[in-house]
């Protein structure tokens, strides 16, 4: 399991990323649009960063702009990227977390091959749960 942080900008994402890159003398992951994935996207969204990730030392920034249905709030814009392997132990963190809180999106499984939900605890810190399927 790891934990990583997760940004989200109001259509900035790539300019920040650029810009963490050089601050931290790194190198960007991954930078994916949200017009190559199956989503319908209006026509000023496409060019707009649907995740990105910059290594720095040990683990990774991460950071989205902001998507179609999810409007920005400023001082909301960070979660907790949690990453993990056992599915189980995943589904039961997810619940347990979200006692309380706010599921805003169930556990499912996602075009990009892995099992995915985001939820608002309690306290008011949003999370997002990842797995990769196994291949």
């Amino acid at each position: 399991m790891n934990i990583n942080p997760y940004l989200t900008f109001p259509g900035t994402c790539e300019e920040a990323m650029n810009f963490y890159k050089e601050c931290f003398n790194s190198e960007i992951t991954g930078m994916h649009y949200f017009e190559n994935s199956p989503m319908q996207v209006s026509e000023s969204d496409k060019k707009k960063v649907m995740h990105a990730s910059v290594k720095i030392g040990d683990g990774h920034l991460m950071a989205s702009d902001a998507g179609p249905d999810h409007p920005l709030t400023i001082g909301s814009n960070i979660s907790i990227s949690v990453n993990m392997d056992d599915t189980d132990i995943m589904h039961t963190v997810f619940n347990k977390l979200g006692a309380g809180g706010m599921i805003t999106f169930p556990i499912q499984d996602t075009f990009w091959g892995a099992k995915f939900g985001m939820l608002t605890d309690k306290f008011g810190i949003n999370w997002m749960f990842n797995s990769e399927h196994k291949k």
